[in-house]
């Protein structure tokens, strides 16, 4: 049976169940779950001693505002490193070669990001359509351009990792025959 060469990023499934979801369930078992004990074992306090380096150094450069963003940057960077070490294994699915799975993370987090600049800074959100200095002609196409772009910008975003991912996996193949 000749398979194509993108055939290896169709979404498997196994006996009608598609296996993106035990994909993404099956690293959350492997971490270990914290206890109510004052002392815990060695697992768990190495990803704590990570989990607490790895945010500081996330939220350096940032603000105390931008430190409420840590709980949630901590743990897409957690899910996107288990999902992308899963798919280092031998016969395995990378779930972030699926567009579907980065777009969904692309839209709500870029929506989120305009929705609170918005609310917080509504004319600092709004400057960045027009650049400073522009002839009084060319305000309306500015405008009309950086509008658009902005749009685009989650398209991008979701789309680069995926891009990325499967111009990786699609050249290691060609090496491969």
């Amino acid at each position: 049976m000749a398979l194509g060469f993108f055939d290896q990023f169709l979404s498997p499934t196994h006996l009608g169940i598609p296996l993106i979801l035990i994909a993404m369930v099956f690293p959350w078992i492997l971490y270990p779950s914290p206890s109510n004990r004052w002392l815990n074992n060695r697992l768990v306090t190495l990803q704590g001693q990570f989990f607490n380096r790895f945010t500081q150094q996330l939220l350096l450069p940032l603000n105390q505002g931008g430190h409420k963003w840590a709980l949630i940057l901590m743990s897409l960077m957690v899910f996107l490193l288990s999902m992308n070490m899963l798919g280092l294994l031998p016969y395995t699915f990378t779930p972030t070669t699926q567009l579907s799975l980065n777009m969904g993370f692309a839209v709500p987090f870029w929506l989120a990001t305009v929705i609170i600049g918005m609310r917080n800074q509504p004319t600092a959100a709004l400057g960045h359509l027009l650049p400073e200095g522009t002839p009084v002609l060319l305000i309306p196409v500015l405008i009309i351009i950086e509008t658009i772009s902005f749009i685009i910008r989650p398209i991008a975003l979701g789309d680069r990792p995926t891009a990325n991912l499967t111009a990786g996996h699609l050249l290691i193949q060609l090496i491969a025959t």
